[in-house]
């Protein structure tokens, strides 16, 4: 019976403690530093042995298991310990001992005319107690009199020391910009009590947030968004967003959810920019454009992108430390990504709005197909709430956004035509001419009468080819090889080429020679060869003497080969959809779905 009476207690004051600490996360002033500290109980830290509570210069609050309070006075000894960070008590002074009793005496002020807490202490306060400055110079003349009204017992409450570690992928908190944000909400709450414009949210009796104000004015305000943020659930829970390793802000598309890291305490302005970011991030299919590239670079290049977009319309105001870099300007996300992977160790570094190495759209969009009805939502918001924004005459876009939202309009061009497109660069049609050297057409209703054929000049078709560089390994898809080739077929024929040098290629390099397209496809076979090295097959035909010096080059593969130089020629790739070239290509690359 007594063991289980003892658990009983324990139990009861360790649910005391944490109904104070629910009591100070609860007040406005105190939320933003309640969120950035870290408040330990228990016996793996030093704490005050006749005392409740020290404060450390990097924002750990270490409490007393061994000591009991109710939970008011916890929120007060919290609280106490939170207004030394946020007024930048921390200071280097001559005596250190009394500069801590004035901070103690001024902390206690602020607290009993706020009315918050229960003192921890049986005594008033002394009188004619002002600023730190004017206290201090006076505690050496009666240290008695201002003694005792710190959480630490007879030692100082303030201690210099602590772990800085512990803020992981967090940058160092602004205590003293914390306390202020902390203030300012105090102040416009009370403001709204007075006037009557209070909302309570789902019960909990908070005024409405910033991030909640700001995601009201995309629905009333900017017909470009509207649609899209009323779609969207705001999560503003910072467990769960510690949970998933949030700094800022992040979306996930499938759950319709906007996650906003509150501890960040961004004003209305600045949620509202990190709101319009997550929502063009969905909008303008970010995640299903990923494809065959590295998921975290290709956020960074899309954050870019958004970024600059947002500073150029003034969508709220960019908070700091978020992407952003002029030598981008008027770029796309895919030639940013182009870029940037050329310098993987900077880019690397870079945080989101998620943070370090996380992309701040959730979701693994290359292993889970993407809901049809969902994206087509998105695409109608976007298109028709552009159509919104310029009749309203809502403000500047960027040139880049429109033509990415009218791109949306519109279906992807099948890999097919893009090729096509391709063989009519490279190849003008040859303008036929009308000859009587070959034998002459008659018509039935004349026959009489020769008539010239038309034809086609020797002299134009000279020179007239192309290379094709054949990935023949095992690992090629056979279905996608053929499809390939089909497609080559039909195009040269109808572009008239007649000829095309091919070279094999897995782990050797094979010349077949001048081959008719339309004959390529009977004369391949795939071989269970391993790994593909394809430059010798470019070296191969580039050496030939009997290929033109002009002739564009086709390579196709999967991407499982080594880096290839095509010394300056025109060229392009032919991949599967999905696969990943191990260089940055300088020429087009079709991909083949």
């Amino acid at each position: 019976m007594p063991k289980s009476k003892k658990k009983a207690q324990v139990d009861i004051a360790t649910q005391n403690f944490y109904a104070g600490q629910k009591i100070v996360v609860s007040h406005p002033l105190f939320e933003p530093l309640f969120n950035e500290a870290m408040i330990w109980r228990d016996n793996n830290h030093e704490y005050p042995e006749n005392g409740l509570a020290v404060v450390t210069k990097k924002g750990q609050i270490l409490c007393n298991p061994k000591r009991r309070a109710e939970p008011s006075q916890w929120a007060r000894v919290i609280a106490h310990c939170l207004i030394h960070l946020g007024m930048g008590h921390f200071q280097n002074k001559d005596n250190p001992i009394d500069w801590n009793i004035a901070c103690d005496c001024v902390t206690e002020k602020f607290l009993t005319d706020l009315r918050f807490g229960t003192p921890f202490y049986d005594y008033e306060l002394p009188s004619g107690i002002s600023d730190e400055e004017r206290l201090y110079m006076r505690v050496a003349e009666d240290r008695a009199r201002y003694s005792g009204y710190g959480t630490a017992g007879n030692i100082q409450d303030m201690s210099l020391s602590g772990d800085e570690r512990w803020y992981g992928y967090r940058s160092k908190p602004q205590w003293s910009k914390l306390f202020a944000a902390g203030l300012s909400t105090a102040v416009r709450n009370a403001v709204s009590v007075a006037s009557g414009d209070y909302e309570n949210l789902a019960g909990t009796g908070h005024m409405k947030s910033a991030a909640s104000r700001a995601k009201q004015w995309f629905i009333s305000s900017y017909p470009l968004l509207g649609a899209i943020a009323a779609h969207f659930k705001l999560i503003e829970d910072i467990q769960i967003c510690h949970r998933m390793q949030i700094t800022v802000a992040a979306i996930s598309p499938f759950m319709s959810e906007l996650y906003i890291n509150p501890s960040r305490n961004l004003s209305e302005h600045e949620n509202r920019f990190v709101m319009a970011h997550e929502f063009l991030h969905v909008a303008l299919h970010h995640g299903t454009r990923q494809e065959w590239r590295d998921a975290f670079l290709w956020n960074v290049a899309c954050d870019f992108v958004i970024n600059g977009w947002l500073t150029e319309m003034g969508v709220g105001e960019r908070p700091n430390g978020v992407l952003y870099d002029e030598q981008f300007k008027g770029l796309n996300a895919e030639s940013i990504y182009d870029r940037i992977v050329t310098d993987i160790r900077t880019y690397r570094k870079l945080a989101t709005m998620r943070g370090v190495g996380l992309g701040d759209i959730i979701g693994d969009f290359r292993n889970q197909s993407a809901d049809g009805d969902l994206d087509d939502f998105y695409r109608r918001s976007l298109v028709q709430g552009l159509e919104y924004h310029k009749e309203q005459e809502r403000g500047y876009l960027p040139a880049g956004l429109v033509e990415e939202i009218r791109a949306l309009g519109h279906p992807p061009i099948p890999w097919d035509v893009e090729l096509a497109r391709w063989f009519d660069e490279q190849f003008t049609p040859i303008e036929k001419k009308r000859s009587y050297a070959r034998p002459s057409r008659r018509q039935s209703s004349t026959p009489n009468i020769p008539r010239p054929s038309w034809v086609l000049s020797q002299a134009a078709l000279d020179g007239r080819t192309f290379g094709v560089i054949l990935d023949t390994s095992g690992s090629m898809d056979r279905a996608l090889l053929a499809s390939a080739l089909g497609a080559i077929a039909s195009y040269s024929y109808s572009r008239d080429v007649y000829a095309a040098r091919v070279i094999f290629c897995d782990a050797q390099a094979h010349d077949a020679g001048f081959m008719k397209p339309e004959d390529i496809a009977g004369t391949v076979k795939v071989r269970g060869r391993g790994g593909t090295v394809l430059q010798p097959g470019v070296d191969m035909l580039t050496q030939t003497e009997d290929f033109p010096k002009d002739a564009p080059i086709l390579v196709i593969t999967d991407g499982e080969c080594d880096k290839v130089i095509l010394y300056g020629r025109e060229h392009a790739f032919l991949v599967p959809q999905g696969a990943r070239l191990p260089f940055v290509a300088k020429g087009k690359v079709f991909r083949m779905k």
